[in-house]
């Protein structure tokens, strides 16, 4: 049956469907599944045969006359069946979301029905056939309208949850950006090399996902939780600059910013790189993927760098936010002889007090200081000392312990002024960073001091290479052990432990740890003195990290990396709170998939020829 006699739709001209027929003579000679995708008609196609298949995505009936949205990976065209084609009914009756084709005629919408919003929104295609390619049964949930759905429910069809737009989005978002990445180091001379997915358990980090050995009873492999001893030894080896997109696996709890078991980071390493040279190789890369994916402010490079224990005193962590416009400072010596008996004692202790000062925020309700107040508390904090600077004077529940010529040079030092607050803790040096850092951002969040549509990079810089375990009473690496002690083996030999400053990095975007990175420590002889203060024997670092100090004896290049995280950079280009808007099939926060059903008991069978005999401890 012709689109001719069948056709009822003013915009089909006579001409046009005396073109229809002639085409379609040769209806089967063109693609079996579609001349165009679903994104691809314009004003320029009227008159064209089409052939076009996808999902139903929607379906509305106007006055008998049945429209069809058409969905596929690229886009959505509508789809118009007229009450004189016979096989209206049949498709009236199809589940959303079964796989369909359609021939037809592109037609010009009427002016009332143009759809501005999608880029096909000025045609239609004029079914004259159609074959339902795949049917579907009726959906647990709705792809369209995209209703808010329970995790669990979303990761056990994930398949079907992919098809609604945002995070079919995200994926594509993720491919495109990998894709771009690699053009980009590739043009930078960097090779991509594949590393080996078993490998040995690593000594140190995180726990291990092992693998039982057939061939070995009772030895196993272990899932890599990163490339970091095979890239180092491709430095040896002699190649100058690699890269990966590499998986990681690391048997981790969950968090919105990380995925239990797996995660892929853009692996990087280069020989013959000081530390500012692999930063400006990382800013061209962070940079141009940033400003390319998204209309969103950037900073500029050079990315700012902030030396840690500047970090931890003006943002109580490491990974700063930087779009807020708040930063704490250290007022231990305005109370260490005040009448202030709780922080005085605990600054003669060796404690400290951190101020974080508010612009404006003298203005608040009593009920904000309040909840304030109580957040300090539900960190932890006994409570939250505060002074609000006024027109009529400083009040606030710790003003009258100040002297006044103190309150002067407080007010000074803190630039603040009236109408604006200042909160204070006081805790040992650790604590009260970490508790100060929470009400900076807390401030932000509650009072909307968060710079909008904005990236702000820094990179954190001179991390201490060892630090104090109270609890083993011991020495320990605080960051990286495999990285260089700034000053090298004489600083090793003659510096306080505590005081050694390590080539260890992070790069930080809006509050997330994007990577950390290092210069690596290539010389044996450093090595084991670095390892030695932390307690390790020759012995020791030769059986835990064989393959590396061997491979230093025979020539090592000064090299040094970093590894961006893949998911934490899309969860940041798309605006996700949680990375598994961004990976395409996530584990739940328990670590299971649900999809899958994995993991699972396997069958006594394969467990024996494993050699394996699961026992509950």
């Amino acid at each position: 049956m012709s689109l001719v006699s069948q056709s009822n739709n003013p915009e089909v001209t006579d001409q046009q469907t005396s073109d229809f027929c002639k085409k379609e003579n040769a209806i089967n000679t063109i693609h079996e599944y579609r001349t165009h995708n679903c994104s691809q008609l314009r004003k320029n196609h009227v008159g064209e045969l089409a052939r076009i298949s996808g999902w139903i995505h929607n379906k509305r009936d106007h006055g008998g006359v049945l429209f069809i949205d058409l969905r596929d990976h690229y886009g959505i065209t509508q789809v118009v069946i007229y009450p004189n084609r016979a096989f209206q009914k049949k498709i009236a009756h199809l589940a959303k979301e079964t796989v369909i084709r359609f021939d037809g005629l592109v037609a010009l919408r009427s002016t009332e029905n143009i759809n501005p919003k999608i880029p096909t929104g000025e045609v239609e295609v004029v079914a004259d056939s159609f074959i339902v390619l795949g049917e579907s049964e009726t959906t647990p949930f709705s792809i369209f309208p995209e209703d808010p759905l329970p995790e669990e429910m979303r990761l056990e069809y994930r398949f079907l949850d992919l098809r609604r737009s945002e995070i079919h989005k995200n994926i594509v978002m993720r491919s495109k950006v990998i894709a771009h990445i690699r053009k980009l180091l590739t043009e930078m001379g960097f090779n991509e090399y594949q590393t080996p997915i078993l490998t040995s358990s690593s000594p140190e980090g995180a726990r291990d996902y092992l693998v039982p050995s057939r061939l070995h009873p009772g030895q196993f492999y272990a899932l890599p939780q990163a490339p970091q001893v095979f890239k180092q030894l491709l430095m040896v080896a002699g190649f100058d600059r690699y890269f990966q997109i590499a998986p990681c696996f690391r048997d981790e709890d969950a968090r919105a910013d990380r995925s239990p078991g797996e995660f892929y980071q853009l692996d990087m390493e280069m020989s013959f790189v000081t530390q500012e040279d692999v930063f400006k190789i990382v800013e061209q890369v962070l940079g141009d993927v940033f400003t390319t994916f998204s209309d969103w402010k950037c900073d500029e490079i050079p990315f700012r760098k902030i030396p840690y224990r500047e970090a931890m005193v003006k943002y109580g962590t490491d990974k700063p936010d930087l779009r807020i416009n708040i930063e704490i400072q250290d007022v231990s010596e305005y109370f260490l002889d005040s009448g202030f008996k709780i922080f005085s004692d605990t600054v003669k202790d060796g404690g400290v007090v951190r101020a974080i000062p508010l612009k404006g925020g003298g203005a608040q309700p009593r009920a904000f200081f309040d909840r304030m107040v109580q957040f300090a508390q539900s960190l932890g904090s006994q409570g939250l000392a505060y002074l609000v600077w006024n027109d009529d004077g400083i009040k606030g529940p710790i003003a009258k312990f100040l002297a006044p010529e103190k309150i002067e040079q407080l007010s000074s030092d803190l630039e603040v002024k009236s109408g604006d607050v200042v909160f204070f803790v006081c805790n040992e040096e650790k604590t009260a960073n970490k508790l100060a850092g929470e009400i900076r951002l807390k401030l932000g969040k509650e009072l909307d001091l968060v710079e909008k549509n904005a990236y702000r990079f820094c990179w954190i810089t001179d991390y201490p290479m060892y630090e104090y375990n109270e609890e083993s009473r011991k020495i320990e690496f605080s960051h990286n052990p495999f990285s260089m002690p700034q000053g090298g083996l004489e600083a090793l030999n003659t510096m306080d432990p505590l005081r050694i400053k390590a080539f260890q990095y992070d790069i930080v975007c809006n509050g997330i740890e994007l990577s950390s990175g290092a210069i690596r420590n290539h010389r044996p002889q450093i090595m084991y003195r670095a390892f030695e203060i932390a307690g390790y024997t020759k012995d020791q670092v030769d059986k835990r990290f064989g393959a590396l100090i061997k491979a230093f004896r025979y020539g090592a290049p000064p090299h040094g990396g970093i590894a961006p995280g893949i998911d934490r950079m899309i969860m940041l280009l798309t605006d996700e709170p949680n990375i598994r808007e961004v990976i395409a099939f996530p584990m739940n926060q328990k670590a299971q998939d649900q999809m899958m059903n994995a993991p699972a008991n396997v069958n006594e069978n394969q467990l024996k020829e494993l050699n394996i005999k699961p026992v509950q401890y």
